[in-house]
């Protein structure tokens, strides 16, 4: 359901805020927010096997299941990069732009929806999309499949991650490794991750002071939760709409509900390790954290944030960042006289 912050909701994120103090901005954080699990969550419908995880992560590396040969999962979602690409909007088959910034993949296994407006509900859909996006991938599931049965090694791979299935390559088996695969990018044991389990030493006092403001101005209605977003649909500009250039005449979740009421509505992506993922928003116009911050104040709470407490949350946000993904970069198939040669155009 779209959540909109309303005045009343304003009103009490701009309330007086508890006194500062370590158990007191702990206990507070710990009712709004909670640590990264260790360990990979379960799929609904999609057990996690070790024979699916190596599947899938060569697949998210296989640049072969796009049509120039060229552009693959990690392409826009770099896993040495905090999950995505260091660019304004995705660059996708014949360097063509896309339309919106590449979200981070890390922990996007927690997100209730995938994509800025929702519009696949779990990873395993959303694999599906950038394969067949022409501005993305360029390929369709057939072209992608005949790529795949081209390199016997894959055909074998296959056969174990999903030894139940009579045909196991297939377009659907290929986005259920890539989902398992992707549920395990998570970033556990984060300096605020140990401050929610009562470290209360991980986060020094100006950060608890970030961590204060954060929650007293209202920013966590927003970003709370597990992964401090992720979890519901709001309006961007609820009190003053941003520049033209930051939105990018982007309607949001409209394109995809066609109900008017969510034009300029968006999933909150998640705050955390966001220090490693600029640019931000979905038009990715805005690079520094600072600006970030400040800007959300001004657009969403009505708050117009000094320059001290700009300093402070962002701060703040910096402790988010948790134990990154470590990944080998596997070893592809060969190439054999089947596989379909790279289409530039």
């Amino acid at each position: 359901m779209k959540k909109i912050i309303t005045a009343a909701v304003l009103a009490m994120g701009l309330a007086a805020a508890p006194a500062f103090g370590g158990n007191s901005v702990m206990k507070e954080a710990q009712q709004n927010f909670k640590p990264i699990p260790f360990g990979v969550p379960e799929l609904p419908g999609n057990p996690v096997t070790v024979e699916k995880i190596e599947l899938g992560k060569m697949l998210y590396f296989e640049p072969r299941l796009s049509k120039s040969g060229l552009v693959s999962c990690n392409f826009c979602h770099n896993v040495g990069m905090g999950g995505d690409d260091f660019q304004e909007t995705a660059t996708g088959h014949g360097w063509q732009k896309g339309p919106r910034n590449s979200p981070t993949v890390l922990n996007a296994v927690y997100n209730m929806a995938q994509f800025w407006d929702g519009r696949a509900k779990d990873l395993k859909e959303q694999a599906k999309g950038p394969v067949q996006a022409s501005v993305e991938m360029n390929n369709t599931p057939e072209g992608a499949i005949k790529t795949l049965k081209s390199m016997p090694e894959y055909v074998e791979l296959f056969k174990k991650a999903f030894p139940d299935d009579k045909e196991p390559l297939t377009f659907d088996n290929m986005a259920a490794a890539i989902e398992v695969f992707e549920a395990t990018l998570t970033t556990p044991d984060s300096r605020f991750d140990q401050f929610l389990r009562g470290e209360e030493a991980a986060l020094d006092k100006d950060e608890q002071k970030g961590l204060a403001l954060f929650m007293e101005k209202g920013c966590v209605e927003c970003h709370g939760g597990l992964n401090m977003g992720g979890e519901d649909y709001f309006a961007f500009g609820v009190v003053e709409r941003p520049a033209e250039e930051i939105m990018g005449g982007d309607k949001g979740r409209m394109k995809v509900t066609l109900v008017e009421s969510d034009e300029y509505v968006f999933k909150a992506p998640s705050l955390r390790n966001i220090e490693l993922t600029p640019p931000y928003f979905h038009s990715g116009k805005v690079w520094t954290l600072e600006e970030a911050v400040k800007l959300m104040g001004s657009a969403q709470l009505g708050a117009d944030l000094s320059k001290k407490e700009v300093g402070l949350i962002v701060g703040f946000l910096k402790t988010t960042t948790g134990r990154q993904p470590e990944v080998v970069y596997p070893i592809l198939p060969a190439s054999t006289n089947t596989t379909p040669r790279p289409v530039l155009d």
